[in-house]
């Protein structure tokens, strides 16, 4: 089974990329997860989509399609989500059918705040449901105060803990709903 990864996030020392990181060392047996950067996405336009999907938007695109289910790791700015995940998002959700139809996403996501990303979830849930993609129902993974749970790029052992449970339980849907 085959798992994207992506985070909102283009910060070296991000909480979210490490939580995507961390992810990967806890995949479950027969599990791998790939994590996409979003650098080289450019704003969505659709002066540029009517000249054809630029090349980081067809790898992008490609990858989703290639998935089993998608992994977000979402950060929350200012109380929603980030401009790089939306913009991943609408470029995404293009197309029809958009490679994000149907396909099953969890979320996660880590903020110093103390309500996590709560907020952002909620946000990125919205677009999500406009683009047709499912959201496994238990997917809310909230990492608070993250600046205490994740040093150095390492997620701590009780957060680690959590985000093995949450990937077994996430796999564990793939696997009854494929």
């Amino acid at each position: 089974m085959k798992i994207l990864g992506v985070s909102g996030s283009l910060r070296a020392a991000s909480y979210n990329t490490a939580l995507l990181r961390a992810a990967q060392e806890l995949a479950p047996e027969g599990v791998s997860i790939e994590i996409f950067g979003l650098h080289d996405l450019p704003l969505f336009n659709e002066d540029v989509e009517a000249l054809g999907d630029p090349a980081p938007v067809t790898a992008w695109k490609q990858a989703i399609a290639a998935a089993d289910g998608l992994l977000i790791a979402c950060p929350e700015y200012n109380g929603g989500v980030t401009g790089v995940l939306k913009n991943a998002i609408d470029w995404a959700s293009r197309g029809s059918p958009s490679v994000l139809a149907g396909k099953t996403v969890c979320i996660v996501g880590a903020s110093p705040g103390v309500t996590g990303t709560v907020r952002a979830q909620d946000s990125l849930r919205q677009s999500l449901r406009k683009c047709s993609a499912e959201y496994w129902p238990l997917s809310e993974m909230l990492v608070g105060q993250a600046h205490t749970k994740i040093i150095d790029g390492v997620l701590a052992e009780s957060s680690r803990a959590y985000m093995g449970r949450h990937l077994q339980a996430f796999v564990d849907h793939l696997r009854r709903a494929a």
